[in-house]
């Protein structure tokens, strides 16, 4: 935990609860480094929210510490909620964590915590907060490599950091699940949350097939379904249903499998092709954001394109319309416009900007 647990000692530190494990066991541990912890349960827009604030307040009843109740929807849904819903109707592929990570835990909520006397603000993230030998902090991978969230918080913002804690980045899932059984927490704290928390047990399609977007360049209607090369093999039930890399649900036969290639928002068509026609070597990045004092480019780094993606070596370039471009040493299968590329240099989190067509 970083920082040590001696400076944690009556240090006012508000701790974002969940009702799930990992947040539990967050609010457990700085008590036992001496902190004066504060937990705080957001209401957002998810599904059974009741339900979860029931479990954040068992939990820090079990404790002995106070719950603040923050009822943050409306900011949600303006912040994360709407832009996810036209970002999908315009043929894009957002994460609504990255956003929501740098508009609604570590923007509202830590700058309403601060006003209200906190000296810094811990979450479960598996991530960790290392001094860099220079007065800042390095934000760097969590030791799980099955549980690190450090791409999730690519566009922080560096000022911010030091208001920050991770306290779960040093620890294995297993560990976690071990210190809730040992503190009393079991049976207290829900299952673990999930990585969309507004869509429960619903699918992204499903939920926006609910929504009722506006603006311009937003279609839910019928189309074609065409090749790369522009044959139409079939029809698609709204451009928002699919994304780029799947494979299933476009009801195409032949030998081999199409996946979707790109999305045609206005032409209104989902265009496929082979496993060959998904791999690119060159990317583009739009406001590309630095946790670190920016290097000079061009420069190599390791580029990690989406969650679950392993790593992969690039290099990088400023290009004279103010964009980024990223080029692998080997093409890389299925980056769509509207994710989040995150730059590393060995485990330390340096930059992440947004995946732009073109």
């Amino acid at each position: 935990m970083s920082p040590t647990n001696s400076s944690l000692y009556q240090k006012r530190i508000a701790v974002a609860m969940s009702g799930g494990v990992d947040s539990s066991v967050t609010a457990a541990l700085l008590l036992q480094a001496g902190a004066q912890v504060e937990g705080v349960f957001m209401r957002l827009a998810q599904p059974e929210v009741d339900q979860h604030q029931q479990r954040a307040e068992a939990v820090a009843a079990h404790l002995g510490i106070e719950l603040t109740v923050l009822e943050l929807g409306a900011a949600f849904r303006e912040k994360v909620l709407q832009p996810f819903i036209r970002a999908y109707f315009a043929g894009l592929t957002p994460n609504p964590c990255v956003f929501c990570n740098r508009l609604i835990k570590f923007g509202l909520l830590l700058e309403t915590m601060l006003e209200r006397k906190a000296d810094l603000l811990a979450t479960g993230h598996y991530a960790r907060l290392i001094p860099d030998g220079r007065g800042g902090l390095a934000l760097r991978r969590g030791l799980d490599p099955r549980k690190d969230q450090s791409y999730f918080l690519c566009r922080l913002q560096a000022a911010k950091l030091s208001r920050m804690l991770f306290p779960l980045g040093e620890k294995r899932k297993s560990e976690v699940y071990e210190l809730a059984a040992s503190l009393g927490l079991s049976g207290r704290h829900g299952a673990e949350s999930q990585d969309v928390c507004f869509l429960g047990q619903e699918s992204v399609a499903d939920f926006l097939a609910a929504q009722n977007p506006t603006g311009g360049g937003l279609t839910a209607v019928e189309g074609r379904i065409v090749t790369v090369d522009g044959r139409e093999l079939g029809r698609h039930r709204g451009v928002h249903r699919y994304t780029v890399g799947q494979r299933r649900g476009l009801g195409i036969p032949d030998a081999t499998p199409y996946y979707v290639v790109a999305l045609d928002v206005l032409n209104n068509q989902v265009v496929v092709g082979k496993p060959e026609d998904l791999l690119q070597k060159t990317i583009r990045l739009a406001d590309l954001n630095w946790l670190v004092t920016p290097p000079p480019l061009p420069g190599r780094f390791a580029v990690q394109l989406r969650h679950r993606h392993q790593p992969a070596p690039a290099l990088v370039e400023s290009a004279p319309d103010h964009t980024i471009t990223l080029t692998f040493d080997q093409p890389q299968r299925a980056p769509a416009p509207g994710q989040y590329a995150a730059l590393y240099l060995e485990d330390q989190l340096l930059a992440g900007g947004e995946i732009i067509a073109g």
